[in-house]
C-alpha cells in the first residue's frame, strides 16, 4: 500500500471564532523511528475546542493551529522501533500526547500546545495510542479520550473511587456528564442528573438516572438533592457548570466533587464559598483528562458493561461540514458528543 504524500485538515487562520478555520492541504511526513502514521476516521468535539477558537483557552499554542484532541482512526505504517501497534490497528491518541502513566512532563495536549486531530492524517507518538473497543465504531471510538477519559478518572481513578451504593449528582447531558451517568450506573451507584431541558432529562433516564431535576423549575436543585438522599446529602459531585456553592451544599460530610478541567472553574470563589470544604471535610479534586493507563483500564470498565456503556451521539457531521459541527455544539442542543466524520 502505498502512503499518502498530502492530507486535508482544518487549522485557524487566527483564534477568536470557529468562523476563521480554514481546510488547507499540507504534505504528510513519513512516521519516525517511534511513531505510527494513522489515518484518521472520526473525531469529536469539546467544549474545550469552543474556548480554544474564541481564544478564551489558557495556555501557548502553536500558529495556525490544527484544531481538535479527540479522533479515531486506522495505523497505516509504523517506525522501526515499533513494536506493538501495526498497520490496520484501530486507535486513539490519548488526549495529552505525553502522559503515558500520570505525568505530562510537557503537557503536549493534542489541538491546544500541539496540533490537532481534524485531519485526515495524523503522525502520532506510538506509546500515546490505545486500542478503541472492538465492539466500537471509529465514531464512537472518537468519543473517549476526553469526555470518557475524564469521566472515569473522576469516579475510578482517585483514592476513593466510585462503588455500590454511592449516591452521584451529575451535572447537565453532555459528554463528560453522559459517561459519568454511565459508568456511574455500570459501579452500582444511584445517580441524580440535573439539567435545565426536560427532553435531555428523559434521556439521561433512560441511561439509568434514578433521579432527574430540571434546575429552571426547581432552582434550589441542591436542596432537592438533599431530600432525595433524606437529608444525607449526595456522595459525589460531577462539578461541570462552575456551580461550586449548591454543590457544596448538596454533598454530605465527607463527600467529593470533582472539578472537570476548566469547564467546571468558570466562577470566582471567595473563601466563605469554600468553607464547607474545611467544616463538611469535602474532598475536592480537579480533573485534567487521564493517562493512557488510565485509558486501557477505562476500556476494560467497557468491554465489561458493553450494553450499558455505549457513547451517545447527538450527530455526525461531514468533514467539510466542521464549522456546522462547532455550531451546533455552541447552540448546546445536543445530548452526548457532536462527531464530524473525516
Amino acid at each position: 500500500m502505498s502512503l499518502p504524500t498530502t492530507t486535508r485538515q482544518w487549522y485557524y487562520s487566527q483564534l477568536g471564532s470557529f468562523d476563521n478555520l480554514v481546510i488547507q492541504e499540507v504534505p504528510v511526513g513519513s512516521p519516525k523511528a517511534n511513531e505510527v502514521l494513522v489515518k484518521i476516521h472520526a473525531v469529536s468535539l469539546q467544549f474545550r475546542d469552543l474556548m480554544i477558537a474564541s481564544g478564551a483557552y489558557p495556555g501557548s499554542m502553536p500558529p495556525n493551529l490544527v484544531p481538535c484532541s479527540d479522533g479515531a482512526g486506522e495505523i497505516i505504517a509504523v517506525g522501526s522501533d515499533v513494536a506493538e501497534w501495526k498497520a490496520g490497528d484501530r486507535v486513539c491518541a490519548n488526549f495529552s500526547i505525553d502522559k503515558v502513566h500520570n505525568d505530562a512532563p510537557n503537557n503536549l495536549a493534542l489541538g491546544g500546545a500541539v496540533h490537532g486531530m481534524l485531519t485526515q492524517y495524523r503522525t502520532l507518538p506510538a506509546n500515546s495510542l490505545v486500542r478503541i473497543p472492538e465492539h466500537f465504531s471509529y465514531e464512537e471510538g472518537a468519543t473517549l479520550p476526553c469526555a470518557g477519559l475524564t469521566a472515569y478518572n473522576a469516579l475510578l481513578s482517585g483514592y476513593e473511587p466510585v462503588k455500590a451504593g454511592d449516591t452521584v449528582l451529575v451535572q447537565g447531558t453532555g459528554g463528560v456528564s453522559i459517561f459519568a451517568l454511565q459508568f456511574a450506573v455500570a459501579s452500582g451507584a444511584t445517580v441524580i442528573v440535573i439539567s435545565s431541558n426536560d427532553e435531555k432529562l428523559k434521556v439521561a433516564t433512560k441511561l439509568g438516572a434514578k433521579h432527574i431535576i430540571n434546575y429552571k423549575t426547581t432552582p434550589n436543585w441542591a436542596e432537592e438533592a438533599q431530600k432525595l438522599t433524606n437529608g444525607r446529602g449526595v456522595d459525589r459531585v460531577i462539578e461541570v457548570a462552575g456551580t461550586l456553592e449548591p454543590s457544596f451544599a448538596a454533598i454530605r460530610r465527607g463527600g467529593s466533587i470533582d472539578i472537570i478541567g476548566a469547564v467546571g472553574t468558570n466562577y470566582s470563589t471567595p473563601f466563605n464559598i469554600i468553607r464547607p470544604s474545611i467544616t463538611k471535610q469535602v474532598n475536592i479534586r480537579g480533573i485534567y483528562t487521564g493517562s493512557v493507563v488510565q485509558f486501557n483500564n477505562m476500556n476494560r470498565l467497557i468491554a465489561a458493561n458493553a450494553e450499558t456503556t455505549r457513547p451517545v451521539i447527538d450527530k455526525v457531521f461531514a468533514f467539510e461540514e466542521a464549522k456546522a459541527a462547532f455550531a451546533h455544539l455552541k447552540s448546546q442542543a445536543h445530548v452526548g458528543k457532536v462527531v464530524i466524520k473525516v
